[in-house]
C-alpha cells in the first residue's frame, strides 16, 4: 500500500510540475499531462529499468513519447529522476533550453523527435528491434495519445511489430476521449480500439489509468505477453483540476495565473517524496562494440551496370565487414538488390512491406540503438514518407535511404513509378546529403560514403544499366564532383547527375564533330553541392552553362547550380517539364527534353550558333 501511496505522491508532483512549466512558459498542453500522470508514475518509479546515469546503456528500458505535445510531463518526470534540475523546468520553451515544446534529441534521453503524431510506435519497433539485435532483456515503452490512433502510421507500426514478434514492445494509449478540436474517434469505447490492436495480431489490456493499482497490475500482466501488448487506459484529459477536466476547449491552452493559483489550491500541496529511490536499476548488458567500416572493398566492373544493382552489391559488402549496418525494405528488394544483403544476413534483414512510413520510423528506432539502417525503396515512393523524412532529420537520425526508379528513364512503368519530385523533397531537408551516382563505381563509392557519414543521407539510383566511367580505386567525397570532360577552349559546361551524365557525354562527341568543346561535370553530390568547382569551370567557359536532369523542374540540381552561380551566368535548365507517360527510356529522354539532342541543341543556342 505504501507502493501505491508513493506512486501517487510522484503523480500528483507531476501534475504540479506540469502546470507551472506551462502557465510559465505561456503556452504548452497541460491537461494532456494531467491524464497520463498516473501511468508516467507507475511507469518510470515502478516498471520501467534504466540506469539514470547513462542514456546510452543498452540494458535501459527505452521510452517513447509519441503524443510529444505531453512533453512537460516528461521533463517533469526527467526533474523528478535527477536528470534535469527542479529549476530548469521554469525554463519550458525558451531559446536557451533543450526543455522544448515537443521532445527532440537536444535532450540525451530522447532518442527521436517527436509531435508530429502517429510516429511514434513505429520508432518503438526499431528500438525493440535493436534491443532484440543487442540480445537485451530490455523493453520499449510508448506513450501514444487516443487521438493519434486515427493516424494510418500507428497500424503500419502495428502490423510490423506484430509480424516481427516485438514480445519485448509495450504500447499504452491515454485514452482521454478529447482531441483538439473535437472528441476522439472513439471516445471513451476502449473496446474498440482493443478490438482494433487484436485484430493486429496484439495482446491489449483495458484498466482505468487514474487507479494506480489498476494500472500496476496492467503492467504486471504485460511482462507476461508473448506479442507486443497494448495497455489501453482510461483517463480523463485535465485530470486533477475541476474546471478543465473532461471539457473540451483546454487542448494547447495553459492555465492563467489566477487559473494556476485555483488549480493548485484543489491538488493541494507539493507532495514530499525522494522519487529517485524507486526507480529500478537493470542488470548489466555487454553489448558487442560496433563500428562503421572504412575502406569498402570494391568491384571490378566491366560491363554495363545499372547503379541500383551496384548499391545492393556495395550494401552486401558493406555488411560483411560491419556489424552494425542493417537493412530494412519496402518488398522491392529484388529491384532494389538490397536481396543479397538479406540472404547473407537474415538476423539483420527486416522485410517492412509497403509500409514507407513506418520503415522511416522502424530505422530510426534502430538508429538511435547504435545500428547503421540502410533503407530501400523506390524513390516515387519516398514521398509517402516525406513527413517521417523530416522527423528523422529532427531527430538527428543516421539512417540512410536508397530511392530507386527514378526519372522517365525507367522506361515503360509509367509516371505512378517516376521518382521525379524526390530531390524537391529531400534537399531542403536540413543537413541531409544527396547523392546521386552515375555508375556502378560512383554508386558502390556513394554507398561507402553514406555508411561513413554521421546523419541522414539519401541515394539515387537508376533503372537501367549504364556505362562505367571511372576505375574501381576512384574517391567520391561528399560534396565532390567529377569533371568528366575538359579541354583548353571548351565553349560551354553542362552540369549533370545519373543518366544524365551518359546523355551529356554523346553530346560531347557529337559536338566535338563540329569543333565545339563541351565541358562536363559529374555532380553525383547535389546536397552539399560542389558550388566551387561548378563556378570555376562555368567561368572558364565563358559563363555558359546548361544543367540537365531526369527530375521535375523545382527543387532539383537545375535549382542548386542556379543558387550556386547566382546570375553569373546564362543558364540553360533542360528537365522533365510535363506529365511524363509509358514509353522506352531513349524515347522519354528524348519526349521530354533531356536527351543528348537536346543538350547539344542547348548548348548550341547559349553559343548562339
Amino acid at each position: 500500500m505504501a507502493r501505491i501511496d508513493d506512486l501517487q505522491k510522484i503523480a500528483t508532483r507531476l501534475r504540479i510540475h506540469s502546470l507551472r512549466m506551462t502557465t510559465a512558459a505561456g503556452s504548452g498542453h497541460p491537461s494532456t499531462c494531467l491524464s497520463s500522470a498516473d501511468v508516467a508514475a507507475a511507469l518510470f518509479f515502478s516498471e520501467m529499468h534504466w540506469n539514470t546515469r547513462s542514456a546510452t546503456d543498452p540494458a535501459n528500458d527505452e521510452f517513447v513519447l509519441s503524443k510529444g505535445h505531453a512533453a512537460p510531463l516528461l521533463w517533469a518526470v526527467y526533474a523528478e529522476a535527477g536528470l534535469v534540475p527542479f529549476d530548469d523546468l521554469a525554463g519550458l520553451r525558451k531559446i536557451s533550453s533543450p526543455l522544448e515544446g515537443h521532445p527532440t534529441p537536444r535532450m540525451p534521453w530522447i532518442k527521436a523527435a517527436t509531435g508530429s503524431l502517429g510516429q511514434g510506435l513505429s520508432v518503438g519497433a526499431g528500438l525493440a528491434l535493436g534491443q532484440r539485435l543487442d540480445k537485451s532483456p530490455a523493453r520499449t515503452f510508448v506513450l501514444l495519445g487516443d487521438g493519434e490512433c486515427a493516424e494510418g502510421q500507428v497500424w503500419e507500426a502495428a502490423a510490423a511489430a506484430a509480424n516481427w514478434k516485438l514480445r519485448n514492445l509495450v504500447a499504452i494509449v491515454d485514452v482521454n476521449r478529447l482531441g483538439q478540436s473535437d472528441p476522439t474517434m472513439h471516445q471513451h469505447d476502449l473496446a474498440a480500439l482493443a478490438r482494433k490492436f487484436r485484430a493486429f495480431g496484439w495482446n491489449a489490456i483495458v484498466f482505468d489509468g487514474h487507479r494506480m493499482a489498476r494500472i500496476l497490475a496492467a503492467f504486471k500482466k504485460a511482462r507476461r505477453a508473448a506479442r507486443p501488448t497494448v495497455l489501453l487506459a482510461r483517463t480523463v484529459k485535465g485530470k486533477g483540476v475541476g474546471f478543465i477536466e473532461d471539457k473540451n476547449g483546454w487542448h494547447g491552452k495553459p492555465l492563467k495565473a489566477d487559473e494556476l493559483e485555483r488549480a493548485l489550491a484543489g491538488i493541494g500541496p507539493m507532495p514530499e517524496i525522494d522519487a529517485k529511490r524507486l526507480i529500478h536499476k537493470p542488470k548489466p548488458v555487454r553489448k558487442k562494440k560496433t563500428f562503421v567500416a572504412q575502406g569498402l572493398p570494391r568491384t571490378a566492373y566491366k560491363d554495363k551496370t545499372a547503379t541500383r544493382l551496384a548499391y545492393g552489391n556495395a550494401l552486401l559488402a558493406l555488411g560483411r565487414i560491419d556489424p552494425s549496418v542493417v537493412a530494412i525494405d519496402g518488398d522491392v528488394k529484388n529491384s532494389t538488390y538490397a536481396d543479397k544483403f538479406f540472404e547473407a544476413f537474415p538476423n539483420r534483414s527486416f522485410q517492412g512491406y509497403i509500409a514507407e512510413q513506418n520503415l522511416v520510423g522502424a530505422g530510426m528506432g534502430l538508429a538511435a540503438k547504435g545500428y547503421v539502417p540502410f533503407l530501400a525503396s523506390f524513390a516515387a515512393f519516398w514521398t509517402r514518407a516525406h513527413d517521417q523524412i523530416r522527423m528523422a532529420a529532427y531527430s538527428f537520425s543516421n539512417i540512410k535511404l536508397c530511392g530507386s526508379h527514378v526519372g522517365v528513364s525507367i522506361g515503360e512503368d509509367g509516371p505512378s513509378q517516376m521518382g521525379l519530385e524526390d530531390l524537391a523533397m529531400f534537399r531542403p531537408i536540413p543537413g541531409c546529403v544527396v547523392l546521386y551516382p552515375s555508375d556502378a563505381v560512383s554508386s558502390e563509392a556513394c554507398v561507402a560514403a553514406a555508411a561513413a557519414h554521421r546523419g541522414l543521407c539519401y541515394i539515387r539510383t537508376s533503372r537501367p544499366a549504364t556505362p562505367i566511367l571511372y576505375p574501381a580505386s576512384e574517391g567520391f567525397p561528399i560534396g565532390g564532383s567529377k569533371v568528366l570532360r575538359r579541354a583548353e577552349g571548351d565553349a560551354v559546361t553542362v552540369i549533370a547527375a545519373g543518366i544524365t551524365v551518359h546523355e551529356a557525354l554523346k553530346a560531347g562527341e557529337a559536338l566535338k564533330k563540329e569543333g565545339l568543346g563541351l565541358r562536363l561535370i559529374d555532380a553525383y553530390s547535389i546536397a552539399p553541392l560542389d558550388a566551387a568547382t561548378i563556378a570555376r569551370e562555368v567561368a572558364e567557359t565563358g559563363g555558359r552553362a546548361v544543367v540537365v536532369e531526369d527530375h521535375y523542374a523545382a527543387g532539383g540540381l537545375g535549382e542548386a547550380v542556379a543558387e550556386a552561380l547566382a546570375g553569373r551566368a546564362a543558364l540553360v535548365h533542360l528537365c522533365v517539364r510535363e506529365m511524363p507517360r509509358s514509353g522506352k527510356p531513349d524515347e522519354l529522354l528524348e519526349r521530354f527534353g533531356i536527351s543528348a539532342s537536346h543538350i547539344v541543341r542547348a548548348a548550341k543556342e547559349l553559343l548562339g550558333r
